[in-house]
């Protein structure tokens, strides 16, 4: 059995809060992180119509892209169209949990989809946001429990040193302790001292996950009090940032790569600055409201500038400058929903059943 707050965890293991900008609302949004749930919903929006199919699919938990509520609710008017979701949401007993910014910036969220999709080869961060410490942990463990000590400490995320994983080092060495008066030893007997032949098995984590180390670390080790070292190490850490630059797998025309986005992207219209013959080979993208970062797209070298709700002065701020901008809208934001699903059916196999929602949210149609 699950509770919302078990995919609470996964997707804050995915999208960390601490990535969020100080204005986003995101995180549980209506509802009881107690709940048990069998079913989810994952939608871009957080609409009636939303709710509405959450409803007739029984779902017990929605997780939305934006959040619900951005704003505190001074009242609950039922009669207006927040208000009537608010009442289904609760009356049906339906959690709604949002992941945002802090999607947007994560690896492997929001902004690394869409460089997927937009064929960008080892896209970097457009806008820097942090950097995250990295620490050294070193765990001495009896040889017997090595192997399942280097699992635990994998299944925690650590030992990740840039595209390799279960990055370890080993060391063989003698262990000496003498249990006192009141403890339960693994091995050796009370008031004795004890030689027992040990290995060290150190590796780095992100700060981020230091807790859930810990957790597995003490989990995994047959002593009562595991000996753990813990230091801080000068090496660079993971940088998080809003969206991406890099160059294209492949250069063309800025009106092939308009038709190659657009299919990709999955919109049904794009509109774009530009010379429509101007070969493009340095992209960059960011998926939602971009247009404030034009100027750090042109300062990156892009050629090309993906993005949304780009308004008509910004648009001729871009063609000034001479670089390219194709405005998708901010629909194509809808590409996590596929992802965050497939996410969470990897995580929890069977446990709960995850459904993408069907709805399109997107507010605007074209003629």
């Amino acid at each position: 059995m699950k509770i919302n707050a078990d995919i609470f965890k996964a997707m804050e293991t995915w999208a960390p809060k601490h990535l969020a900008y100080s204005w986003d609302n995101i995180g549980l949004q209506i509802g009881n992180a107690k709940n048990t749930v069998k079913k989810v919903l994952v939608t871009l929006d957080v609409l009636e119509n939303v709710v509405d199919e959450a409803i007739s699919e029984g779902v017990d938990l929605i997780i939305a892209h934006h959040p619900l509520l951005f704003k505190p609710l001074k009242q609950l008017d039922t009669s207006t169209p927040k208000g009537r979701i608010v009442e289904k949401l609760i009356t049906n007993g339906i959690t709604v949990y949002a992941a945002h910014t802090n999607l947007d910036i994560a690896k492997n969220g929001m902004n690394d989809i869409l460089s997927e999709l937009l064929s960008i080869e080892k896209p970097e961060n457009l806008i820097a946001t942090e950097s995250e410490k990295l620490l050294k942990i070193a765990v001495y463990v009896p040889e017997s429990h090595e192997e399942e000590m280097r699992a635990a400490m994998a299944d925690a995320d650590a030992g990740h040193i840039g595209n390799y994983s279960h990055c370890t080092f080993r060391y063989n060495g003698t262990g000496t302790f003498k249990p006192e008066k009141g403890t339960n030893p693994y091995i050796g007997k009370e008031g004795k001292i004890e030689h027992v032949s040990e290995m060290k098995i150190e590796t780095v984590i992100n700060e981020s996950t230091l807790n859930k180390t810990l957790q597995r670390i003490n989990e995994a080790h047959p002593y009562e009090v595991p000996a753990i070292d813990i230091y801080a190490l000068e090496n660079e850490g993971i940088n998080y940032g809003l969206g991406k630059v890099g160059k294209l797998e492949k250069s063309m025309k800025l009106q092939d790569f308009c038709a190659f986005a657009k299919d990709r992207l999955g919109m049904e219209h794009i509109r774009f600055t530009g010379d429509p013959d101007q070969i493009v080979e340095t992209c960059a993208v960011l998926g939602g409201s971009g247009e404030k970062y034009i100027a750090a797209a042109y300062n990156k070298g892009a050629d090309v500038y993906v993005t949304g709700d780009v308004t008509f002065h910004a648009a001729q701020d871009a063609e000034a400058l001479g670089m390219a901008l194709v405005d998708a809208g901010h629909y194509i934001e809808k590409a996590i929903k596929k992802e965050a699903a497939a996410y969470l059916e990897g995580l929890f196999g069977t446990e709960i059943e995850v459904l993408v929602s069907t709805v399109n949210t997107d507010p605007f149609r074209f003629v």
